[in-house]
């Protein structure tokens, strides 16, 4: 297949890409306007693929986008560009707006003229594939119950919310246009080339640095952990043998309170890295809650299991002492982030890249 990917520069795009490249013969588009959150660096063991090309671009700039669908004639787009941090979407939710629901609906018109002038055939395999989030459903209050793919929307920040519009925009274009959509809603991703903004590779690099490990409230609120690379797996499952029109939730079946989480780290930390007295655990400092916290995630994945034979490969256990051990390994490319040289370095990958 031929595989363009919005948003291959970020986490779980990159990601994607690593394991297409590494584990499949597709080849790939990567169109990625190089947001803070988009670096290149987490590329660079297949950025030289004769099957893997890049293109700098904003999804909602529709004729770089349609320009883009022309010369590469793709059979499948995978969309992962979004902007993704809750406490950013607090402070500045305009961003979110623009880029999630203005840039998909700007996709999608630019996805369904390109399907649109497809042959027959093409036109019945290709496939639009929605990536999406669990925070769309808001949160649960019972301690059993879990997100199905018909658990009904209630997204509690600007964040969740502009996915929601953006699922529902997806949904429309299949339903009024017959476009061949497939969406998929995941829960908490966490492994290698974690932006450090975001909780794991914050309480790791900042216990390393001796620096505060901030837990919001209680640290009582639980989330599904899903390790990043047995997401790329499910997502390839999804857009090679899911079902068109249909929604597939993708978990990692490790509920966590947000507490645990950090308790773990440290734990691996002592282990690892320890400190030269205590443990990192006396580093953790309780802050104030965030506004419109989600209580409690966890997700049902059982029908991508029974239909699509999908099963998570790690427990958390295994997952975060790989993550954890990962960041030991790669500190000059957190670094890089921390500083924002990564920034800088991107302007002389774009031009090996000739773009």
């Amino acid at each position: 297949m031929r595989i363009l990917i919005t948003g291959g520069a970020g986490f779980i795009g990159s990601a994607l890409i690593r394991h297409l490249l590494n584990n499949t013969e597709h080849q790939v588009f990567n169109l990625d306007k190089l947001t803070y959150a988009g670096n290149l660096e987490s590329l660079a063991s297949v950025a030289h693929s004769p099957r893997y090309q890049f293109l700098q671009a904003d999804i909602a700039d529709s004729v770089r986008v349609s320009q883009a669908l022309a010369e590469f004639q793709p059979d499948a787009i995978m969309h992962l560009a979004a902007e993704s941090h809750v406490d950013r979407s607090i402070d500045g939710p305009a961003a979110f707006i623009q880029t999630n629901i203005v840039g998909t609906y700007a996709l999608l018109e630019a996805a369904r003229a390109y399907w649109l002038q497809l042959d027959e055939m093409r036109k019945q395999a290709f496939r639009f594939h929605h990536i999406s989030t669990d925070e769309v459903y808001g949160d649960l209050h019972g301690v059993d119950e879990l997100f199905t793919e018909s658990t009904p929307y209630a997204p509690s920040s600007p964040y969740s919310a502009s996915k929601a519009a953006s699922d529902h925009l997806v949904r429309a274009w299949q339903r009024t246009y017959g476009l061949p959509v497939l969406i998929s809603n995941c829960s908490n991703n966490y492994g290698p080339y974690h932006f450090p903004e975001k909780l794991i590779p914050l309480v790791i690099l900042n216990a390393l640095a001796g620096k505060a490990l901030p837990v919001y409230g209680n640290g009582q609120q639980v989330r599904d952990w899903l390790y990043v690379e047995d997401h790329a797996r499910a997502l390839l499952k999804v857009v090679t043998a899911g079902k068109v029109g249909e929604t597939y939730n993708i978990g990692g079946h490790n509920q966590q309170k947000n507490l645990q989480v950090v308790e773990s780290i440290c734990t691996l930390l002592d282990e690892l890295a320890p400190r030269q007295s205590g443990s990192y655990k006396e580093q953790i400092s309780f802050v104030a809650d965030r506004p419109g916290h989600d209580q409690r995630y966890a997700i049902d994945a059982g029908k991508i299991e029974r239909e699509l034979g999908w099963t998570p490969e790690e427990s958390f256990e295994s997952g975060l002492r790989k993550t954890v051990r990962w960041y030991l390994h790669n500190l000059d490319w957190c670094r890089r982030v921390q500083d924002g040289s990564y920034q800088g370095e991107r302007l002389g990958a774009l031009k090996e890249h000739g773009v």
